[in-house]
């Protein structure tokens, strides 16, 4: 997370109390993000805040923990960060311009260039300090001093509910947020401001309609309709966050797959429309493309880590990798 309260002589007199909304999302493309809302800080609905409290009563969370911390923030911003009024969402597209041969092992392309949360993080802080060179800070209220907080997967923040309530777009029948004529690959991150806004977007309704690609497509059924998402059954989850033995259902499932899992949203007819990144540091490096199955059974802790220094599949470790591979062999 990051915070910054710095002031700047360079303020527009006019209006310290309101941030102009408009002016926001144009500095927000500016920077590079392909979508910015603004949603007014509120606790989360009632619904699905009960949603989630079932979802954890039923240890849908398999063995992330940290789902469960910090509850009450999670549903209520105003807990987490004190002062704040407005929650900026915004959305980085991580769709692949290059990709691993087919063939090959493969892994989520979220992954495939440099760790999302360095990336969204520093772009975030560049976005913060250019509204605190716009509109001065308000006055210490309530003892406390207000502050802009900037939060990448790093927080007990629901980012996808936000985005929704952003406008960005809706959470489809595959649990991701889905852009209109864009798709769902994107990194979310979260803004957090002390001051209102002129104009809240509106929250957009679901698109999904009949369409069930995505369920038809889970490998494990840890998307099933009308219920809640099981991660535990989820490749994904099995491939990173699982540190013991891998389950049947994803030893029989994983085919390539040695990191993450894509086919929920390979399958959305939405992810059609997605468009490569042009984002340098999200770019594969030539080494990971040049990997053949091979290399990846004899790979070393050394080659490890210069393949994956600054990338997200740090997340998975070594072994967790070693793990992965050594299955694909079985």
């Amino acid at each position: 997370m990051t915070s910054t309260n710095a002031n700047s002589s360079n303020i527009h007199e006019e209006d310290f109390a309101t941030v102009q909304s408009a002016t926001i999302k144009s500095l927000a493309q500016d920077m590079g993000f392909f979508a910015c809302g603004i949603a007014k800080a509120a606790p989360v609905d009632e619904a699905i805040a009960q949603k989630y409290r079932r979802w954890l009563e039923n240890g849908e969370e398999a063995s992330m923990a940290y789902m469960s911390n910090y509850l009450e923030k999670r549903l209520d911003p105003r807990l987490l960060v004190p002062g704040v009024r407005s929650i900026i969402s915004l959305a980085l597209n991580y769709a692949p311009a290059q990709q691993i041969p087919e063939g090959e092992y493969q892994i989520a392309a979220y992954a495939l260039g440099q760790d999302y949360h360095d990336l969204m993080k520093q772009k975030m802080r560049e976005l913060a300090i250019k509204i605190t060179e716009r509109w001065q800070l308000p006055s210490k209220e309530n003892g406390e001093e207000p502050s802009i907080r900037c939060f990448c997967d790093t927080a007990p923040v629901l980012e996808r509910y936000w985005a929704q309530k952003a406008g960005l777009g809706w959470i489809g029948r595959n649990h991701q947020l889905i852009i209109p004529h864009a798709g769902s690959m994107f990194f979310l991150g979260e803004i957090f401001l002390p001051y209102e806004a002129d104009v809240y977007d509106e929250p957009m309704s679901n698109r999904c309609g009949n369409c069930h690609r995505c369920i038809d497509a889970c490998p494990t059924q840890a998307i099933i309709p009308n219920e809640d998402f099981h991660a535990e059954r989820c490749l994904s989850y099995q491939l990173i966050e699982n540190r013991g033995e891998l389950s049947d259902e994803a030893k029989n499932n994983m085919g390539n797959t040695i990191y993450g899992c894509d086919r929920c949203q390979t399958a959305c007819p939405w992810n059609r429309f997605a468009t490569p990144n042009t984002e340098p540091a999200l770019q594969p490096k030539p080494e990971l493309l040049s990997m053949s199955k091979e290399k990846w059974h004899n790979l070393t802790v050394e080659d490890y880590q210069r393949l994956f220094k600054g990338s997200a599949v740090k997340r998975v470790k070594y072994d967790g990798l070693k793990r992965n591979i050594t299955v694909t062999k079985m």
